[in-house]
C-alpha cells in the first residue's frame, strides 16, 4: 500500500513538472547580452525618456530668453464739439518701445546655464539607470544560476531515488530508505518551483527597464556571473570621480546658475526707458471766433521711472545667499564622492576575497565529499542520511558562491557608480 502511494506521488512530481514546463513555453524566452541590455535601456527606458524632455525645455527657455518686448502701437480720435461749436476734430498715431538695460543679455545667460544644469542631472539620472539596470541583470543572471543549482540537485536526489527503489525491489536496502529518498525529492521539486519563480520575478524586471511591453516577450541574461578582479588605487579613483562625476559636474553648474541668477536680480534695478515717437493731426476750426487751418504735429519723449523700488534689495540678498549656498552643497558634493567611492572600494575588496575564498578549493572540496558519501552509499557502507547531509552541505555551499558572486559584481557596479564611469570592468 506504502509502495503505490509513493509511485502515485512520484507521477503527480511527474505531471506537475509536465504542465509548468507546458505554460512556460508559452513565453518567448530570448537571451541577451550586457552590452545589448544596456542599449535597450538607453533605447527603451521611459523613465530616462521622460527624463531627456527637461533638456528639451530647457533649450526652449533659451529661445524663450531671447524674446526682446514688444513695440506699442497707439491711435487717438478727439473731437472738440466739432457738431456746435467748431472747435475742430484730429487723431493721433504713436509708437513707443521699452529698452532695458542688460535685463535681457543676463536672462539668455541664466537660461543657458540651466539648460547646461539640465544635461548634468541628465547624464547623472543615467549614471544611477545604468547602475540599477546593472544589478537587476546580475540580479536574474544570479537566479538563473541558483535555479541551475536546485535543477541539478533535483534531478541528482530523483535519480537516486529511482535507484533506490530498484535496489529494495532487489532487496538490498530496506524501505523505509526508498521512501526517504523519495520524499527527498518532493522536498526538492518544492524548493525547484519557488527557484523558478525567483528566476521568473527577476526576468520580469530586465523587461521593466527595457521598457518591452510584450507579456510574452521574457529577457534571459547570456553572460558570465564572474567578473574578472581588477586591482584599483583608490586615490585614483577618488581623483577620476571628483572630475567626472555627474551629479559632481551638476553641483558645480548650479553654482553658475546661482551666479547667473543673481546678476539677473542685479539687472531688475536698473532703469527701463520708454521711446516713443508720434504723430498728431489736427483738422480745421471754423470756429467764428477763433479760427485756425488745419495743422500736423510731431512729437517725441522718454519715460523715465523713479527708482524707489531700488530700495528694496530683498531679491539681490536672496540671490547672494543662494550663490553661497551652492557653493557650500558642491564642496559637500565633493566630500560625499571622496566617501562613496572609499566606501564602494572597501566593500568591493571585501567581496573579491570572499570570492577568492570560495574558489581557493572550497567548491571541489564539498564536490569531493559527495562524490565519495554516493559512492560509499551505494555500496552499503553508509547511510542515506549522511548522503543528504552531503548533498545539502554541497548545494548551500553552491548557492552561497553564486550569491558571493553576486554580490561581488554588484560591488563593481556601486564602484562604478561611485566613480561615475562605467569603464571599471
Amino acid at each position: 500500500m506504502m509502495k503505490n502511494q509513493i509511485n502515485r506521488l512520484l507521477l503527480l512530481v511527474i505531471v506537475i513538472i509536465a504542465l509548468v514546463q507546458s505554460g512556460y513555453s508559452q513565453t518567448v524566452i530570448s537571451p541577451i547580452t550586457y552590452s545589448r541590455f544596456i542599449n535597450k535601456v538607453d533605447s527603451g527606458n521611459l523613465d530616462f525618456a521622460a527624463q531627456k524632455l527637461n533638456v528639451s525645455i530647457a533649450e526652449a527657455q533659451v529661445i524663450a530668453a531671447k524674446v526682446r518686448n514688444d513695440p506699442q502701437l497707439g491711435i487717438n480720435y478727439f473731437n472738440n464739439e466739432q457738431p456746435s461749436k467748431q472747435m475742430g476734430y484730429g487723431g493721433s498715431v504713436s509708437i513707443s518701445q521699452t529698452v532695458t538695460f542688460g535685463k535681457r543679455s543676463a536672462a539668455i545667460k541664466l537660461a543657458k546655464s540651466e539648460n547646461q544644469l539640465s544635461q548634468s542631472l541628465l547624464a547623472d539620472y543615467l549614471r544611477n539607470l545604468h547602475a540599477d539596470a546593472a544589478i537587476s541583470f546580475y540580479s536574474a543572471l544570479k537566479q538563473k544560476m541558483l535555479y541551475q543549482v536546485k535543477q541539478h540537485a533535483y534531478q541528482s536526489i530523483l535519480s537516486l531515488a529511482k535507484s533506490d527503489s530498484i535496489r529494495y525491489a532487489k532487496g538490498e536496502i530496506m524501505e523505509i530508505d526508498a521512501i526517504q529518498s523519495k520524499v527527498e525529492a518532493g522536498v526538492e521539486y518544492t524548493d525547484l518551483l519557488q527557484a523558478a519563480t525567483d528566476r521568473d520575478k527577476a526576468y520580469a524586471d530586465l523587461s521593466l527597464y527595457t521598457g518591452t511591453k510584450k507579456v510574452s516577450l521574457i529577457y534571459q541574461p547570456d553572460a558570465d556571473l564572474r567578473l574578472p578582479y581588477n586591482s584599483f588605487n583608490v586615490s585614483d579613483l577618488i581623483q577620476r570621480g571628483i572630475t567626472e562625476r555627474a551629479d559632481l559636474v551638476a553641483a558645480m553648474q548650479n553654482v553658475d546658475v546661482a551666479g547667473k541668477a543673481l546678476v539677473v536680480a542685479k539687472r531688475e534695478k536698473n532703469i527701463d526707458l520708454t521711446i516713443s515717437l508720434g504723430v498728431q493731426h489736427n483738422a480745421e476750426i471754423k470756429n467764428q471766433i477763433a479760427p485756425a487751418p488745419s495743422y500736423n504735429s510731431y512729437n517725441a519723449g522718454v519715460s523715465i521711472p523713479i527708482p524707489f523700488s531700488k530700495l528694496n534689495k530683498g531679491n539681490i540678498m536672496a540671490a547672494q545667499r543662494r550663490v553661497e549656498q551652492a557653493s557650500l552643497q558642491y564642496n559637500q558634493a565633493i566630500l560625499q564622492v571622496q566617501n562613496d567611492i572609499l566606501k564602494s572600494y572597501i566593500q568591493y575588496e571585501s567581496a573579491a576575497k570572499q570570492v577568492h575564498h570560495f574558489e581557493d578549493g572550497l567548491l571541489k572540496q564539498a564536490k569531493d565529499v559527495l562524490d565519495g558519501k554516493i559512492y560509499s552509499y551505494k555500496r552499503g557502507d553508509i547511510s542515506l542520511l549522511e548522503v543528504l547531509n552531503a548533498r545539502r552541505t554541497y548545494d548551500d555551499i553552491q548557492s552561497k558562491y553564486i550569491e558571493t558572486l553576486f554580490d561581488y559584481d554588484s560591488a563593481l557596479v556601486e564602484l562604478e557608480r561611485s566613480v561615475g564611469s562605467e569603464n571599471l570592468k
